[in-house]
């Protein structure tokens, strides 16, 4: 009899099982397609090439998930939540709603961003591209729903976002990029990788007065806080028309090439997080468009890279007494040394300091900024180079003062790269705070002339808002 109860349960589970099945199936989420599944990779790729992840993610924080400080003349702006959580994240966007803050710099509640996100070159996206990357954040990305710990509270009269709009009419120009047939598709898939995805121009162009690309020098090169963006144009002295082809490419993909140039601070940040990961062929479009950009003379008078040659310093003072030497000599000696050789060598982990984009750079900037708050930058998931910072980081051992920093980047200068560049404990000074403050700024701090600007860029906006609806009504 047990047996038979057992059978007849059996046998009405089985058929409870079919007869649930097409509700279950039902609740299930459907497999996405191959193309869908084909979108989502492509997106997630995109915000590869985009760099999204470097500033929407706290140092151990959750992806996307915000808290991460942007540092700008202006006052830090901290990056927002863009993973799919609906209360604190992008998760109740529309797509139209996406791609209007992707590109315009305007959120869902129609406040305005700062364009410390990049939406003047992401205004460049395709279509394709925005839904592709819309995709990936919606199913891919996990939702965090937690706020970010920081907000951003700029100082007036920054903090008055609707004068973005005044800002957004005569710098944002939000068309989605369209191929030159001039071109060849490579030169026009490295256009649209350097000016839209990667967002170059953001960085290696200079600023007008209101902090706006100087269109007038694209690539030129531009201060960015305590370093410094060299040229990246064609021209052979002061750009990169004097690198082969095959050192762009190790450059972008390492960070590094023995004998010419290393990246550090926001560059490292981009090839750990961006450009190490994309395809050889989007990385020679990139090198290729670049060198046949218009050549501009811009800074550096003779290749960063050709200064400078081993020194003796070490051998010659071995052994001899070192009073009233060379300050400088005296800290690489004992700090700089070991790492890059007696002579400036370099060793297999650590650079050369002669022939060195750093060393014989115009602007000692990215000396200063590196001997201050080190390199570090992660080559497929590991520590390719980790030199220590020797600023307000540094334990109080390592720590060294203004003086001792520009001592030792004189002699640094002097024996390995451009010795026409003077380093002053001033100039250390503003690297630790942050870089020189800009013109911006200075006049904010006056008040007038700064609520003046405010007003302008607002009237300006309403003016250019009028005129465009009044163009709309006449087509």
């Amino acid at each position: 009899m047990w047996k038979s109860k057992r059978k007849i349960l059996e046998y009405s589970c089985l058929l409870f099982a079919v007869l649930l099945s097409p509700l279950a199936n039902a609740a299930s989420p459907a497999q996405p397609s191959p193309d869908d599944q084909q979108r989502i990779l492509s997106g997630k790729y995109i915000s590869t090439a985009a760099d999204c992840v470097a500033c929407h993610t706290a140092k151990g924080g959750a992806p996307y998930a915000g808290g991460y400080p942007i540092e700008s003349p202006m006052g830090v702006i901290w990056s927002t939540n863009i993973t799919p959580s609906k209360q604190y994240g992008i998760g109740s966007y529309t797509k139209e709603e996406f791609a209007r803050a992707v590109r315009e710099g305007v959120a869902k509640d129609g406040h305005h961003l700062y364009p410390a996100m990049p939406y003047t070159s992401y205004g460049q996206m395709t279509d394709q591209d925005i839904s592709a990357l819309y995709d990936y954040f919606m199913t891919q990305v996990k939702p965090v729903d937690v706020a970010p710990t920081q907000q951003t509270k700029l100082p007036f009269p920054f903090s008055v976002r609707t004068s973005m709009a005044g800002w957004n009419a005569i710098y944002s120009n939000a068309k989605p990029f369209v191929s030159n047939p001039q071109d060849s598709e490579l030169i026009n898939r490295g256009n649209y990788l350097v000016n839209a995805l990667a967002h170059c121009a953001e960085c290696h162009t200079p600023r007008t007065l209101l902090m706006g690309e100087d269109k007038s020098n694209p690539f030129a090169g531009a201060a960015l806080g305590a370093w410094f963006a060299p040229n990246i144009s064609s021209h052979k002295a002061a750009g990169i028309g004097g690198w082969a082809d095959a050192e762009l490419y190790a450059y972008l993909r390492t960070g590094h090439v023995a004998g010419k140039a290393q990246a550090a601070g926001p560059m490292a940040e981009a090839v750990e997080h961006s450009l190490q990961y994309l395809t050889d062929g989007d990385l020679n479009a990139i090198v290729a468009y670049l060198k046949q950009t218009k050549p501009l003379a811009v800074g550096d008078q003779q290749a960063r890279y050709t200064f400078g040659q081993a020194a003796s310093t070490e051998t010659a003072m071995r052994g001899n007494a070192v009073l009233n030497v060379d300050p400088g000599w005296k800290v690489y000696s004992a700090t700089c040394a070991a790492c890059h050789g007696t002579k400036g060598e370099g060793t297999k982990s650590y650079p050369s300091l002669f022939n060195n984009t750093t060393t014989g750079a115009f602007t000692p900037d990215n000396l200063i900024a590196t001997i201050l708050y080190g390199v570090h930058r992660k080559i497929d998931g590991k520590d390719d180079i980790e030199m220590p910072g020797f600023g307000p980081q540094a334990s109080y051992t390592e720590r060294l003062s203004d003086q001792q920093i520009a001592d030792v980047s004189n002699y640094v200068l002097t024996s390995f790269g451009n010795p026409q560049q003077k380093v002053t404990p001033k100039q250390i000074e503003v690297a630790r705070q942050g870089g020189p403050e800009s013109p911006l700024v200075a006049a904010a701090r006056i008040g007038v002339p700064a609520a003046v600007i405010v007003l302008v860029l607002i009237v300006l906006a309403i003016l250019v808002s009028r005129r465009r609806r009044s163009n709309n009504k006449a087509m």
